[in-house]
């Protein structure tokens, strides 16, 4: 005999939690996780990469990501340009 829930549609359709701010974190974590993997560190949580990215507003993280990209380096200027002390009161992404 079959649940009841499967009779119904509503029931049926999963709700997806992706988002699009989700999907920047995934991104950084990867890209974080890989340089860190080479350097012997343990690898950054979702919960840190949340905590670390709290403030910056999802437009902003675009425009990091394509900072980043840009850069030699992706891990240093990550962590260089998520300081606030490396922009003395600026707006980030300006």
């Amino acid at each position: 005999m079959d649940h009841i829930g499967a009779n119904l549609p509503e029931f049926k359709q999963e709700k997806s939690r992706k988002t699009e701010r989700g999907e920047i974190m995934v991104y950084f974590r990867i890209k974080l996780n890989a340089s860190r993997e080479k350097d012997g560190l343990k690898p950054l949580t979702m919960g840190r990469i949340g905590m670390l990215l709290q403030g910056i507003p999802t437009e902003d993280l675009y425009f990091l990501k394509s900072v980043c990209k840009q850069a030699q380096h992706f891990s240093k200027k990550f962590w260089w340009e998520i300081n606030p002390k490396n922009h003395d009161g600026k707006q980030f992404g300006k």
